[in-house]
């Protein structure tokens, strides 16, 4: 009875040592030495795994950082400080870049713009954007509303105002999720030093633009004309600011007839 209990014990033991001592010989065998730079990286980074940096995790991006992949400055959550301590790491010399923000370029508002139809379905952006017209909005290219954008942000720096997203810019980290899933291509990044906004991006000619949204860019380039600076050109009958040009001097707020020119406050 003793011998049915003890040898299973020991056959069990004898087992549990073979295999311990396997496992030891391999971890030494196929040991790969760990860059201390990746490790030095990853705790700079915020660890947030958010895809900003346009890869799956923050472990890959200090991986492809230290193996001279991927630019130092390319986590946008990490910021300008960030990309500096990066560079520290690295032994090379940088300088903190403009901080970047998305940006919603419409102002297509329940007051300012038209309605096809009344919608009731699913509260996503893109199964809305499938019906007739691409959504119920008279403006095809307009910010449809149904927090698509807000329920990707793990920032919540997405609000919906007024059936239009609006961007808090103090809780944006650039991380681009808002801007992969809009339908209607209406977000981008811009440098928050650039104040002055275009807040429409529809390519429809003015008489279009005017019959579904009174708040829209209508190409008229009176924008265009006011600018002493050459920071503003129409281009598919929209105004686009260059902010490497613009003074913010206001001229083409101030022309702007239908007010589709702001600047942010």
């Amino acid at each position: 009875m003793f011998l049915e209990i003890i040898l299973p014990v020991i056959s069990i033991a004898a087992l549990a040592l073979v295999f311990g001592g396997l496992l030891g010989f391999a971890s030494k065998k196929f040991y790969v030495e760990v860059d201390p730079k990746v490790e030095q990286i990853q705790a700079i980074l915020p660890g947030v795994n958010c895809g900003g940096c346009g890869l799956p995790g923050c472990g890959m991006f200090a991986q492809s950082v230290a193996d001279g992949k991927a630019n130092y400055d390319g986590c946008p959550v990490a910021g300008a400080e960030g990309a500096l301590a990066i560079a520290a790491v690295l032994g090379i010399e940088a300088s903190a870049s403009a901080r970047k923000v998305a940006f919603v370029m419409c102002n297509g508002i329940d007051d300012n713009v038209k309605r096809n139809y009344i919608y009731s379905g699913p509260k996503s952006c893109i199964a809305a954007s499938q019906l007739a017209l691409g959504g119920n909005k008279a403006c095809t290219y307009a910010c449809i509303g149904l927090a698509s954008c807000k329920n990707v942000c793990p920032f919540d720096a997405v609000n919906i105002i007024n059936s239009v997203s609006v961007i808090d810019e103090a809780k944006c980290t650039a991380c681009g999720k808002c801007v992969e899933v809009c339908p209607k291509k209406l977000i981008e990044m811009m440098p928050e030093k650039g104040r002055v906004r275009v807040m429409c991006n529809s390519k429809d000619k003015g008489k279009v633009v005017r019959e579904n949204c009174r708040a829209g860019c209508i190409g008229c380039m009176l924008c265009q004309k006011a600018c002493e600076f050459d920071a503003v050109i129409i281009e598919n009958n929209i105004a686009k600011i260059d902010y490497e040009k613009c003074t913010m001097c206001n001229a083409c707020v101030g022309k702007c007839p239908t007010k589709a020119i702001k600047i942010m406050p």
